[in-house]
């Protein structure tokens, strides 16, 4: 039975060894072998290798895919005519040399992006020290992202090579500090107000025209309606007069008589009227000339 135990445990243990020789590197990643420390070797093809177990040898990984650092504050800078801007920036780049990154960056790829960082942006600093505002929002954004590019590029390979390789740096924003920008916007909303104010009395001042050509338009057509009308009413009534004239002038006698009913129609109109008229007088001709006695005139 002891026997049995003696070599289950000495299976297992060998077990246990082989496997802390065993080490599996990823497609997407360096595999960096130490030796008490130091760099003994460095695996870039993905597969299964072999090593010693520890503490003779062990191993770590180091990311070989393309890495994105994006600007990690937003102190600003100033341009060429001191003015304060924040610029927002990312950077791709990768791990080219295990061997040296690990010797003059870190071990990890943090420690290259916290240096990267400081050189990324002190060669932004430098080169927008140069340009202008116009410079950084207009078609120059490209020859100072190149300019930027080839500088942090002639720091990471000088010579002390980071290892490292930067394949693009890029702008995402640029813009005026908090305070700059409110007054920014307040100059702008004020001038938009200025000529939002410069369209309204425009458009009053075309206002009041037309409604002035308006209202002279229809005095004008008013008075041209009137004085047509007057002259028609004047034609009217001229014809009118002429017609009664010519219908009096063939009978006197008749035209009299109908001047005194249409006399007697407008005075007797109403019950309630009273009236005192000498029946001798000539307003009760028609009547007395009908036949009715003068002193039987009815009194009203």
């Amino acid at each position: 039975m002891n026997r049995i135990g003696f070599i289950a445990s000495s299976i297992l243990v060998l077990l246990v060894l082989l496997s802390s020789t065993l080490f599996v590197v990823d497609q997407r990643q360096f595999g960096v072998v130490y030796a008490l420390g130091q760099i003994k070797q460095v695996i870039t093809e993905p597969g299964l290798n072999f090593k010693l177990p520890p503490p003779f040898q062990n191993v770590s990984y180091i990311d070989k895919r393309l890495l994105t650092l994006s600007s990690l504050d937003t102190e600003p800078m100033l341009t060429a005519e001191k003015q304060r801007v924040v610029i927002d920036w990312y950077v791709r780049w990768r791990i080219t040399d295990p061997q040296a990154y690990i010797r003059n960056v870190g071990l990890d790829e943090n420690a290259g992006a916290m240096q990267l960082n400081r050189v990324v942006r002190n060669a932004f600093q430098e080169n927008v020290n140069k340009r202008t505002v116009r410079d950084l929002i207009s078609v120059r954004r490209e020859a100072l992202m190149a300019d930027v590019q080839r500088e942090v590029l002639a720091v990471v390979k000088g010579a002390k090579p980071w290892g490292v390789d930067v394949v693009d740096v890029r702008i995402t924003r640029v813009d005026y500090v908090e305070a700059i920008t409110e007054s920014v916007y307040r100059r702008m909303e004020a001038e938009r107000k200025r000529v939002a104010n410069e369209l309204r009395s425009t458009g009053y001042a075309e206002g009041e025209k037309i409604r002035a050509d308006a209202d002279r338009q229809r005095e004008v057509i008013v008075a041209n309606a009137y004085r047509d009308a007057q002259k028609i009413k004047g034609e009217g009534d001229a014809q009118a007069a002429s017609a009664y004239s010519d219908a009096f002038g063939r009978d006197a006698q008749f035209a009299q008589f109908y001047r005194s009913l249409e006399a007697y129609k407008q005075s007797f109109n109403k019950k309630s009227d009273v009236m005192v008229v000498d029946p001798s007088s000539d307003f009760f001709r028609a009547m007395q000339s009908s036949g009715t006695p003068a002193g039987n005139a009815p009194r009203r």
